[in-house]
């Protein structure tokens, strides 16, 4: 079945689309919520919350394109909100080394002189990745959404630690470039 049915699906409030959307995504879900949380049992239970949260949200929208992403970014929020609700988000390791790697880059939401529109924001992120060839995008975003390790990405795209490592450090570096030059201060 495809997004498109899926959402009339939600948007006919038909308990259906949670299957099927647990069919069609569960397991990358799934996935992505083990990656923050590091349990699969609390893992499964953010992929339930995220169809709990879409059926909530469609209606209004209608992510008939974009369906995954939609979803992802629930489960994201779910588990960070998961993580922080166990407080386990000071302790996790791999979650303050991702935070570590980038506030450099991007302003602190506590700094009153750096505080922004967060649209603005993600428009500016966005444009950033727009410079980047696929391979460092996807790399970057593997790391910093999905907060895969380095050991992970680099058997995804099949190259070596070293490699993810620097490219990593050249994008960060890039991205502080890009944000200074569109006028954030750093």
């Amino acid at each position: 079945m495809d997004d498109r049915e899926i959402v009339a699906l939600f948007w006919r409030r038909d308990e259906t689309a949670l299957h099927e959307c647990a069919a069609k995504y569960g397991s990358r879900l799934r996935a992505l919520a083990y990656g923050i949380v590091g349990d699969l049992q609390t893992a499964e239970e953010c992929e339930n919350d995220t169809y709990m949260a879409a059926w909530s949200a469609i209606p209004p929208h209608r992510p008939e394109s974009y369906l995954y992403a939609f979803l992802a970014r629930i489960t994201r929020h779910i588990s960070l909100n998961c993580c922080r609700d166990r407080s386990r988000l000071k302790r996790s390791a791999h979650l303050c080394q991702l935070s570590t790697e980038l506030e450099q880059c991007i302003p602190a939401p506590d700094d009153i002189e750096c505080r922004i529109d967060e649209m603005s924001l993600r428009q500016a992120i966005n444009g950033f990745l727009g410079t980047l060839s696929a391979e460092k995008r996807n790399i970057f975003l593997r790391r910093y959404w999905y907060m895969d390790t380095i050991t992970d990405i680099a058997k995804r795209f099949s190259v070596s630690e070293s490699k993810v490592k620097t490219t990593l450090l050249r994008s960060r570096k890039q991205l502080r470039e890009y944000l200074v030059k569109e006028g954030y201060m750093l």
